[in-house]
């Protein structure tokens, strides 16, 4: 019987859970040409909703391309891999390789095909002979324009996901922010989602004085109801054949932060106990012990980090988790927990913030990763 709990890797459809409401607005806006911003934090299950919404707009009939920006290493080779997700929805390959090098004048293209699987095999795209900041710049103009020349070309609509889209940042400071916006802003046959998981960062790029200031509609994900997640876990259960204690949807939504990675992390290592023993039935002990077990795997990657952090921030981020992130700057707090001067404890909480390690949630911080909070409750002093 197949684990229906599913983390680590965009979650498909069996396994996924709400954002109905989210779903239906990004495909509407997709459907009318538009240049959505997805901002979510990490573990919000925010690839998984792009790529479901991919899915509706490939059953409509559209043209769908992904590119996760911050798998690259360089603004070259982010042009690369974009142009090459582009032809990649050409049907067959001597067209794709014809049709880009048709389309990009300003630097030689090598385009490289392998054989696999997929109906148009592998293909690779390069610009070796674009070194300098300006052929750079007239490359990017040729590139972000071929979403457009191949929705002409297919006579058909585009949609394209740039994931992690806060990584542009750092290829060529601002510039590349002007040459993307100018080039979207005239593709009406042409609907973006800008997805980011550092939502300081993307609301600093639609700022006022960035270029994509009021470029399009802004969806920020927020939590999805624990009440409608725990019933959510208990129906998995369920249709899996193995019946849920009373409560422990509810017990692994809290446990986790209500955080759609950990909740199916620790929904699927439940389950696992469970089916190891050969038994029907899960119950809170199994949530335990499947906790138990989690922190014991990841104890010397806990400790590492936590052997990483100053003094100070080993304090302030102890008292993030007993606290439950509230008051932390307060003289009760800060004597309680000896965390010394209200700008020390700023200071580390910033830092914390600045490493992913915690982020703010309304009036209060909350470590990012549950197992990382309950590591620091029962293993630290």
């Amino acid at each position: 019987m197949q684990n229906p709990f599913v983390y680590g890797e965009v979650v498909p459809l069996s396994a996924f859970a709400d954002r109905v409401a989210e779903l239906d607005r990004l495909v509407a806006d997709l459907a009318a040409g538009q240049k959505i911003f997805l901002i979510s934090p990490r573990r919000y299950g925010k690839s998984s909703l792009v790529r479901r919404a991919l899915a509706a707009m490939a059953k409509q009939g559209a043209l769908t391309v992904e590119v996760t920006v911050s798998s690259y290493s360089s603004y070259v080779a982010f042009l690369e891999g974009y142009a090459r997700a582009i032809v990649s929805a050409e049907t067959r390959w001597d067209r794709a390789r014809t049709w880009l090098r048709e389309v990009i004048r300003s630097a030689r293209a090598e385009v490289h095909y392998s054989p696999d699987a997929s109906p148009l095999g592998s293909i690779s795209v390069s610009f070796p002979n674009v070194r300098s900041e300006r052929d750079q710049s007239r490359l990017a103009q040729e590139v972000f324009a071929l979403p457009s020349r191949l929705a002409e070309a297919r006579r058909r609509k585009v949609v394209v996901a740039l994931d992690e889209f806060q990584g542009i940042a750092g290829f060529d400071g601002g510039s590349v922010e002007h040459a993307l916006r100018a080039a979207v802003q005239h593709q009406r046959e042409v609907g973006y989602i800008f997805a980011g998981s550092e939502p300081s960062l993307m609301e600093r790029m639609l700022g006022p004085k960035r270029p994509f200031y009021k470029a399009g509609p802004v969806i920020r994900l927020d939590k999805i109801p624990a009440d409608e997640f725990s019933a959510f876990i208990d129906a998995r259960f369920a249709r899996s054949g193995i019946r849920s204690e009373s409560g422990l949807g509810a017990a692994i939504v809290e446990l986790a932060g209500n955080l759609p990675y950990d909740v199916q992390r620790l929904a699927h290592e439940t389950w696992d106990e469970v089916r190891a023993d050969g038994r029907r039935r899960a119950t809170l002990d199994d949530l335990h012990l499947a906790l138990r077990r989690l922190l014991t795997e990841q104890q010397m990657m806990f400790e590492a980090l936590w052997q990483r952090l100053k003094a100070a921030q080993r304090g302030v981020l102890r008292a993030v988790v007993l606290e439950e992130g509230r008051g932390l700057l307060s003289v009760e707090v800060r004597e309680r927990h000896r965390l010394g001067g209200a700008s020390t404890v700023q200071y580390a909480l910033g830092a914390l913030v600045r490493d992913d390690l915690i982020g703010r949630e309304g009036d209060r911080y909350v470590v990012v990763d549950s197992l990382l909070r309950e590591w620091v409750a029962r293993r630290t002093f």
